[in-house]
């Protein structure tokens, strides 16, 4: 009896805090995660599967929408700093890179692309259906490169 009382109270110092309200609640989705950077210049390289590029085209286009008609202080300015290459050559697989270089980085500011297009996509159907675009195109995140700009020899 002993041991079953024991097991009780454990279970509720487990789960009363985890079901309350506004402490830990098991099925809260968790916040949409923010892709910042901390240098002045940014470089990313994205893998994307040859027959999708039309649709990875389409998505950033929509970003380029979202922000340019959003009322975030930040979104302008992101907007201004944000160009994407496509390379000409694709690699050995296949895959198309486009490489995105953002400068000047807009401190604190959300640079995840999903993110971006849901703060201005309101309709659920749209979303997935972006998401999925997105999704499918998407071979691979190839790599993030941030940091201070050490020479501008332009100057």
């Amino acid at each position: 009896m002993r041991r079953l009382s024991g097991v009780l109270v454990a279970c509720a110092i487990v789960l009363i805090p985890a079901l309350s309200p506004g402490h830990g609640d098991l099925f809260a989705q968790a916040a949409p995660q923010k892709t910042t950077f901390t240098g002045e210049v940014v470089v990313m390289a994205y893998a994307i599967n040859p027959d999708k590029t039309a649709d990875y085209e389409k998505v950033l286009a929509t970003l380029k929408d979202t922000l340019s008609k959003s009322e975030a202080p930040d979104a302008k300015q992101q907007l201004a700093g944000w160009k994407v290459i496509k390379n000409a050559m694709p690699n050995p697989d296949g895959s198309i890179v486009y490489i995105h270089i953002i400068s000047p980085v807009v401190k604190d500011a959300d640079y995840s692309i999903m993110n971006n297009i849901y703060a201005g996509v309101k309709d659920p159907a749209e979303q997935k259906s972006i998401f999925d675009m997105y999704r499918g195109a998407m071979k691979q995140a190839l790599f993030v490169i941030q940091g201070p700009l050490v020479a501008d020899l332009a100057k």
